[in-house]
């Protein structure tokens, strides 16, 4: 009799746990989404070229831009990012993408420029990118660990963590230009600058930020808060 070359039915279960994991597919990113909490000095904030407004919603590939405006955006994540006037940034998975202006991000929210990956676990950092590409990044509490792209891949070259109190510079390239220390006339600057400066909505992580300034960088200014806006009969607001 001629035997058999399939494996026995007893080796069927060992095979699928073997093989199983490898054949299931890896799990996908979720797009990003934000929702719009506050726009100031006029109403030229646009989600995809259209005007937008408080508590609407925008999700990956969608762009957020501003003209002459500023304004406050929640991420899915539970962090905030802050708008400068000009600035221009696309939704993704796993990052947005801030292709021009500046933006102010508090709380746990990873960042992309066109040449670099920002990786956080929870943190206050800014950055600036100007018309042809080049970033700075400068981290005012917490860590940023800078990954260099090519074509929003990583190149394999490491990654380089800049800490609190410090900034990088970033080629459009993704080259490391400089990593300089932050001075209180910087954090004055940033803390008495247009992403601080007449906003209501509270960011997520400023206490953190606050008690780092505190202690550790005598001298700044703290901007004092703006109280939001009351509603009739004491309703609560929600954002």
């Amino acid at each position: 009799m001629r035997r058999s070359s399939l494996p026995s039915l007893s080796l069927v279960p060992i095979l699928v746990l073997l093989v199983g994991p490898a054949l299931r597919p890896l799990p996908v990113q979720a797009s990003e989404s934000a929702v719009v909490q506050e726009i100031l000095d006029g109403h030229e904030l646009f989600i995809d070229g259209k005007t937008a407004k408080v508590k609407q919603k925008a999700t990956a590939p969608q762009k957020l831009s501003t003209q002459n405006s500023r304004g406050q955006i929640r991420f899915d994540t539970g962090a905030a990012g802050r708008l400068n006037r000009f600035s221009q940034l696309k939704l993704g998975q796993g990052c947005f993408l801030i292709e021009q202006g500046q933006i102010l991000v508090s709380g746990k929210q990873s960042g992309c420029t066109r040449s670099a990956r920002l990786s956080v676990r929870g943190t206050n950092y800014l950055v600036d990118v100007n018309e042809s590409g080049e970033a700075e990044i400068s981290v005012l509490e917490g860590s940023v660990e800078v990954e260099p792209l090519a074509d929003g891949e990583p190149t394999g070259q490491p990654a380089t963590t800049v800490e609190a109190g410090q900034k990088l510079r970033l080629s459009a390239r993704g080259v490391v230009m400089a990593i300089l220390g932050l001075t209180t006339g910087d954090y004055n600057d940033i803390l008495g600058g247009p992403l601080f400066q007449g906003f209501r909505v509270p960011l997520p992580a400023y206490g953190s930020l606050e008690s780092y300034i505190r202690s550790r960088v005598p001298g700044v200014n703290l901007p004092v808060p703006i109280s939001p806006p009351s509603l009739p009969f004491g309703l609560p607001r929600f954002f």
